[in-house]
């Protein structure tokens, strides 16, 4: 299945369905599905209720930074195509580079905008339609239109009724239909409701979580998490967001309570095995440290923080033939950074105190 040993982060709120079936659906085919973005993403996926909550600014820095890491970026529709859950019209064979080419719009414009399913198709081969729709949103931009305005207004409009209409842009965050009798807001069949007061209140409590987490307000945001985890229980990255929060506020005992939560919810949660770790190297539990960053390795071998810790680790308790292995390893993945120059004293260190007795590695 093209969903089987993937994992998936959902950035911002899905317009379609409600994020609970949604995870039902990607476990039932062999995926994972977390909110947010950890080290084991695979695949973003950018929420259309994204755009109510973020500027566009934000969106931009944050379409940069995943795209950056190498991870493959789905709109909401593709998403949904990739599961099964929704199938694309009726295709052409048009690549995005002739698309772009016939509607003369910007590459990043179209990326944004293709992003939040403003056209017909998430990825090529596009549609006749998609450069009729590329063509209108080229016209709006160059009359001062925002992508995220456009994106924003046509998001309850069909793509077929969209083709057929006049669009048009005024010095507002909305985009207008020209008719006959004077401008109008678009019209189009409604999204399906998502509903349930229990989805939107999660999300509303998870991004309020993040914003006092972000401005340092850890008690606060700590009580948010858990009054998050009280309605949905299942959520690791939320638990471990909270864990974060404990640690910093100076809660050590609740905090290792919390990251063990994430990880018996999500025992391939890397960031928690690490960070577990941490906290367990501070109150001297040295032989537990050095098995949980054992277990960071173990789900993510290219983990080069945990690699250089668990270095560290060995190199303190008197292991040097440990930590050089493993400051080795570190230097496979980072030969740069100042990290890197530590690593390399380490190994140098260790080889001068262990050549009279073993031969230099």
């Amino acid at each position: 299945m093209a969903v089987a040993g993937k994992t998936f982060g959902i950035v911002g709120p899905l317009s379609a369905f409600p994020r609970r079936l949604i995870a039902r659906e990607v476990e039932r085919q062999g995926g994972h599905l977390r909110r947010g973005v950890t080290r084991q993403t695979t695949h973003v996926v950018f929420g259309r209720g994204l755009l109510l909550k973020a500027t566009d600014a934000e969106i931009e820095a944050r379409l940069e930074r995943e795209a950056g890491n190498g991870r493959r970026l789905l709109s909401e529709n593709g998403f949904l195509r990739l599961l099964n859950l929704a199938t694309a019209p009726e295709t052409s064979a048009l690549p995005r580079q002739s698309l772009i080419d016939q509607a003369k719009i910007a590459p990043r414009l179209f990326d944004l905008l293709s992003l939040f399913d403003a056209f017909e198709h998430d990825c090529e081969p596009y549609s006749f339609r998609d450069v009729i729709l590329a063509r209108k949103y080229a016209g709006l931009i160059a009359s001062g239109a925002g992508w995220g305005t456009i994106a924003r207004s046509v998001q309850r409009s069909s793509h077929a009724s969209l083709t057929a209409l006049s669009l048009h842009h005024e010095r507002s965050r909305t985009i207008y239909a020209r008719r006959a009798e004077g401008l109008s807001e678009l019209d189009g069949q409604l999204l399906l409701d998502l509903g349930a007061v229990e989805e939107a209140e999660l999300e509303e409590l998870f991004a309020q979580a993040e914003e006092a987490e972000e401005e340092g307000e850890y008690g606060e945001a700590a009580a948010v998490y858990q009054r998050y985890l009280a309605i949905d229980r299942t959520d690791s990255v939320a638990a471990f967001n909270r864990a974060n929060c404990l640690r910093a506020a100076g809660h050590e005992l609740d905090a290792a309570h919390d990251y063990a939560r994430a990880l018996k919810l999500d025992p391939s949660f890397a960031e928690a095995w690490f960070n577990l770790a941490g906290l367990m190297g501070e109150r001297g539990r040295i032989d537990t440290a050095r098995r949980h960053l054992q277990k960071a390795i173990d789900v993510d071998g290219d983990y080069a923080d945990a690699i250089f810790n668990l270095a560290k680790l060995e190199f303190d308790a008197g292991n040097l033939g440990e930590a050089r292995r493993w400051w080795k390893r570190y230097l496979e993945l980072d030969r740069d950074s100042e990290w890197a120059r530590t690593a390399e004293r380490g190994v140098q260190f260790v080889n001068l105190h262990l050549l009279p007795t073993a031969p230099r590695a």
